[in-house]
């Protein structure tokens, strides 16, 4: 009999079906943070040009958020351009602020985000972005702030550290304006001054990297302090469904005790 059902329907879609099965008995992650890497990798070691490396990564961000959505995963954090990556190559920059706009363009008019009620937030120091993005990012971030079914955000021209300094800056000018006593300064507080303060749950229960890396590279440095990490050989252009079920079966299997 099994062997009837693989040949009839294939290896990959079986074996699918069983992940899926086995990651919707138990509970998921609320909140996943994923550092999407390996998208120059993955071109050169197939010969390719470093942009189509991009523009594959870009779509496969589609698949990642219909199979959130799918699995009714509140918040999706996507790490996608740090400010550390400024220093690349100003043609390799270009291409990537237009392929941005190009994929901003359609997320505003995305019929899944409006049907799903999907916020969308974009993390990071977005002056330094181009006009025309702030621009696209505004018109995003206005036309989805009144939902709250799921959270998309962002994270571009985004640092950790940064994140932590612009937050210490927001409280320093709070105590000189006597909006808050020094002795009031606790987690709370931080977290209201963070990038992420519009979310119901700032701390991802999952982050995922993708390429064999595994390191955060300033990824939500405040708020990953108790998340559960997964490393995937997998460079991002080549992500599947699969990888981020078990990836998820990978967290169900932990036994997360908060310090505890």
């Amino acid at each position: 009999m099994i062997n009837w059902l693989l040949s009839k329907i294939g290896v990959y879609r079986v074996y699918k079906w069983y992940l899926l099965r086995q990651i919707k008995s138990k509970p998921m992650p609320n909140h996943i943070g994923v550092i999407l890497d390996g998208n120059r990798r993955w071109a050169r070691e197939n010969g390719l040009p470093v942009w189509l490396g991009h523009s594959e990564g870009a779509e496969k961000v589609k698949l990642l958020l219909k199979k959130c959505l799918e699995l009714n995963i509140k918040t999706l954090t996507l790490y996608a351009f740090s400010t550390e990556n400024f220093q690349r190559s100003k043609e390799e920059v270009e291409y990537l602020m237009q392929l941005f706009e190009e994929k901003m363009k359609e997320l505003l008019n995305s019929k899944e985000i409006h049907q799903h009620k999907v916020r969308v937030k974009f993390l990071g120091k977005i002056e330094l972005l181009p006009a025309s993005l702030q621009k696209l990012i505004k018109e995003i971030e206005e036309s989805t702030k009144n939902y709250d079914k799921h959270f998309l955000n962002i994270a571009i021209a985004y640092g950790g550290r940064i994140e932590i300094i612009d937050a210490i800056k927001k409280l320093i000018e709070d105590i000189l304006n006597k909006k808050l006593n020094l002795n009031e300064i606790n987690e709370e507080e931080i977290n209201k001054r963070l990038y992420t303060s519009h979310l119901p749950n700032p701390y991802p229960d999952l982050i995922i990297r993708t390429s064999g890396e595994e390191r955060l590279s300033g990824f939500l440095l405040w708020q990953s302090a108790y998340s559960e990490f997964c490393f995937l050989d997998t460079y991002w252009p080549e992500f599947r469904d699969i990888d981020l079920y078990r990836a998820i079966r990978t967290y169900q299997k932990r036994n997360r005790r908060f310090g505890k």
